[in-house]
């Protein structure tokens, strides 16, 4: 999975999977690699699981080795007309991009693709060896991944077209791009990843290198009837409720092809020790 250029991470809200990218790009970083994570919607979620408050466009070099920006439309769409479109230095691009605008809010797709297109964008830069996306959840991640095609499928001719059927062809290209998909055990979340996996097999738009269960509580190392051998008590009631809880996460995991498993860390911890401590698990995991 980390030898790959593009490493694209989504899930239900609430899974984690701010964290996971984080954790992603920290077991990247420790293999010797340089990494850039690129914050797609959510600007805050990556930037407090690497100790700061928010991220900008410019990519920042955290004290982790790993360095991380947010995707700033208006800004990507600029530089896509500077770099990508291969517009004049001297040609007036923040009034060109005000008119362009326009389209970016109507037309379907654009919106979607000048977004996608900036993280596509930095791994055909080179300058990092993986660039880690901290993708959009799951309900609007298909709307995301399909805009290339459906962009490079409405224009007749010209740049905006290239472009788009190149970016298309980036994350269909198996050495250059996988998608993570990020679940808990619990049955929306599962239920969210289960459909995900079946249309992004039925459309072939990128490949799933790995689906994580964050979250996951360890099993007891006895069975039910063990315990009713107990005496009744709190330590009896806490193990029996451990149990139960185990026995609904693995039902609730169960219709899912798991990769990784990774589990909830009890106790109390900032952001950033979060992601320190699920790098340690992916460590072992990957």
């Amino acid at each position: 999975m980390l030898d790959r250029k593009l490493i694209i991470v989504s899930g239900k809200g609430g899974v984690g999977k701010s964290a996971i990218a984080v954790a992603l790009g920290l077991r990247a970083q420790r293999a010797g690699k340089r990494v850039l994570i690129s914050a797609m919607l959510e600007h805050t979620g990556a930037a407090i699981h690497l100790g700061a408050d928010q991220l900008t466009y410019q990519p920042t070099d955290f004290a982790s080795g790993v360095a991380a920006m947010s995707v700033e439309r208006s800004a990507a769409l600029e530089e896509y007309l500077r770099v990508q479109m291969r517009v004049p230095a001297a040609a007036p691009t923040r009034a060109l991009s005000r008119a362009m605008q326009v389209l970016v809010d109507t037309a379907p797709g654009v919106r979607e693709v000048i977004s996608m297109g900036k993280p596509i964008f930095d791994t055909w830069q080179g300058n990092y060896d993986v660039v880690i996306v901290d993708a959009p959840p799951l309900g609007q991640l298909m709307s995301y991944l399909r805009a290339p095609a459906v962009v490079a499928s409405l224009v007749p001719t010209g740049g905006i077209k290239v472009q788009a059927g190149r970016m298309a062809d980036a994350l269909a290209d198996t050495e250059t791009s996988t998608l993570v998909l990020v679940t808990t055990p619990e049955e929306l979340p599962a239920a969210e990843t289960s459909e995900a996996l079946r249309q992004l097999e039925a459309e072939h738009l990128i490949r799933v290198g790995a689906v994580i269960a964050n979250r996951v509580i360890p099993p007891l190392a006895v069975s039910e009837s063990d315990l009713t051998t107990l005496a009744a008590g709190p330590g009896r009631d806490a193990a029996l409720h451990h149990l139960a809880l185990w026995e609904a996460q693995q039902a609730a995991l169960d219709p899912l092809p798991i990769d990784i498993w990774l589990p909830y860390l009890f106790g109390v911890h900032t952001p950033q020790e979060v992601a320190a401590q699920l790098a340690d698990f992916l460590e072992d995991a990957t």
